[in-house]
């Protein structure tokens, strides 16, 4: 147990910015899984829809520092790979 009233503060920093990382990365989870499963399915088009959406969430989780960069980039190459494997394409985002 912390005894330093810094060593206190920085305990409850963390908790708080533990559950903020979580809940980003339940969504980009979720998100990721959904796209997965309507890939199972077969349908071109809500395909490109759920891809499209993880694809975002990745990046946002990203850009709030929950992911690494090359964590994010590795989780949307292989999502677009199957994407494309299924001989669907998706535009890049710029």
């Amino acid at each position: 147990m912390a005894n330093k009233q810094s060593a206190k503060k920085r305990i409850r920093q963390n908790e708080k910015r533990r559950m903020r990382n979580r809940t980003v990365v339940t969504r980009t989870r979720t998100y990721l899984k959904r796209a997965r499963m309507v890939m199972d399915e077969g349908d071109a088009v809500a395909s490109q829809e759920a891809v499209k959406v993880a694809v975002s969430e990745l990046d946002r989780a990203v850009s709030k520092g929950v992911l690494h960069a090359k964590n994010g980039a590795r989780r949307k190459s292989r999502l677009l790979a199957r994407l494309n494997s299924m001989g669907m394409e998706i535009e890049p985002s710029e």
